[in-house]
């Protein structure tokens, strides 16, 4: 017996009966599937009439439980109404116009339909044999980003999961760059070798109270600790202070530990402030140490027609995050890391002979990636721009930011509430109801997302809650956002008489 016969034969294809995937044989009912998926989706965006059910785990929970995954529907249509019934009926819908809470935004059309695209083609851009002309248009969006914000000619990125990813991907850059600077002087100064896990220790990372947590959760991810990041103290405006930054890393550097990186923010996640990036790339540049700068909510002020002053300083940085799915109007998952110094980018290069190897002449993504297999995500921003045009985007964040401004004065004019912030830099404001503990904003909040009127997010400022409206739809307007304090202020109301 040879090795041929112990294989199976090939059994052909039942062209009676059509394909469960998507090929040649299945375009007709491909075809008519996306049709009629299309349909309902459609049918339910213009019939929703508040943002959320406020369903409860304990709603949803049993019912999900109860499906019995290794028992298939009888079709297709079935299986899509027992979606409906256990996801659609309560889905979050970011595009309604009373959803004030957290950074969702409704997104673009054309984007919308490039996913369609790439879900059906199912590329993976991380080599080329995988993605070919995918591979340039993520290339050319990244080379466009960099331009955008002046990183210049050895400018390069690549795109991401979200902030969190290029958040890591940054400081992984910037903790590989600073353990290399350590080994050469050590190795200049003494003549004698030193492992880089031995400098891992020393290594800090400088931010402020109000960065983005994944900047906190990169350092553990790093083999650094928590305790790596020093927190830099903030002004009245929740901002960088850069003479504390200054004196924080002159206090570290007296300790013998190493500063690795400075991460500044572009519109941090509580207020939507930006810090004041150009005197910060003034310090880290006097200190020789990487600067991040977290720009996955301003990101949009890239784009601005209005307010791109505000990223003034950002050209200067090593590394930017942005996350086109927030201010670029995206669908989940659009975000990138761009680096000034595309040499960096070594630090994440790993080379397999089954996918990329070193002698490869065709460009392949996966060696600037922390990914290998990966979406065609940038595919969504390329139909957008193409179809839209930048400045219309920036268009929509500046309205969005003239809103927040707005609503800002007409709640500092209302009795029932008083600002808990002073007015954002972007599209965040913060509230809280006039006289109510914190017992009463938690129940206040509950009971307006259940009823439907509305829903909002929460935080807390100087150690109390406020109640927070991240504004991302530019499609919302004040008589939108007025019936939902005004709802607020009801419910909250209610609380404390019945207390």
């Amino acid at each position: 017996m040879t090795s041929a016969d112990l294989r199976p034969t090939p059994v052909p294809p039942n062209r009676s009966e059509p394909s469960a995937l998507l090929g040649r044989d299945s375009a007709a009912a491909y075809r008519g599937l996306i049709a009629d998926v299309a349909g309902r989706l459609a049918e339910r965006f213009a019939a929703v009439e508040r943002p959320w059910t406020g369903a409860a785990p304990a709603d949803l929970g049993p019912a999900v439980a109860a499906v019995d995954l290794d028992r298939p529907l009888e079709s297709f249509e079935d299986a899509f109404d027992e979606v409906g019934e256990l996801y659609l009926n309560d889905a979050v819908w970011f595009h309604h116009p009373r959803y004030l809470a957290h950074l969702n935004c409704p997104v673009a059309l054309p984007a919308v339909a490039a996913e369609t695209v790439l879900a059906a083609v199912n590329t993976s851009v991380d080599t080329w044999d995988q993605s070919a002309g995918g591979t340039f248009i993520e290339q050319h969006l990244i080379e466009w980003t960099a331009a955008r914000i002046g990183l210049g000619a050895d400018a390069d990125g690549v795109f991401t999961s979200g902030g969190t990813q290029s958040n890591l991907h940054a400081l992984l850059l910037a903790r590989e760059e600073a353990v290399e600077g350590v080994l050469l002087k050590h190795r200049v100064e003494t003549g004698t070798p030193l492992r880089g896990v031995e400098v891992l220790p020393r290594l800090r990372i400088f931010a402020s109270p109000h960065s983005h947590f994944s900047v906190v959760k990169a350092a553990r991810l790093l083999g650094l600790g928590e305790d790596a990041v020093v927190t830099v103290p903030s002004d009245d405006w929740f901002r960088m202070n850069p003479a504390a930054l200054d004196a924080a890393i002159e206090s570290c550097r007296e300790q013998g530990l190493v500063a690795a990186a400075v991460v500044a923010t572009a519109g941090t996640t509580d207020f939507g402030s930006i810090d004041p990036l150009g005197p910060i790339a003034e310090v880290a540049a006097a200190h020789g140490v990487w600067l991040h700068v977290d720009a996955a909510y301003g990101c949009g002020l890239l784009v601005s027609p209005e307010n791109r002053g505000l990223l003034n300083g950002i050209e200067a940085a090593n590394s930017v995050t942005v996350d086109y799915h927030k201010s670029f109007f995206q669908p989940v998952s659009s975000s990138a890391l761009l680096v000034r110094d595309r040499a960096s980018l070594r630090h994440v290069t790993h080379h397999a002979d089954y996918l990329n190897p070193a002698e490869a002449a065709t460009p392949n993504q996966v060696d600037k990636s922390l990914q290998t297999t990966r979406r065609f995500d940038a595919l969504k921003l390329w139909m957008t721009l193409r179809t839209l045009g930048p400045e219309a985007v920036g268009a929509m964040f500046d309205r969005v930011c003239d809103l927040a401004d707005r609503t800002w004065d007409w709640i500092a004019s209302d009795p029932r509430f008083e600002v808990a912030a002073p007015p954002s830099q972007l599209s965040t404001v913060l509230f809280r109801l006039a006289g109510a503990d914190d017992d009463t904003h938690r129940r206040a909040r509950e009971a307006l997302a259940a009823s439907g009127e509305g829903m909002v997010a929460a935080t807390r400022v100087e150690g109390r809650i406020a109640l927070k409206l991240t504004l991302l739809n530019p499609e919302t307007g004040l008589s939108d956002i007025v019936p939902v304090l005004e709802a607020l202020a009801r419910h909250g109301k209610s609380v404390q008489e019945a207390a």
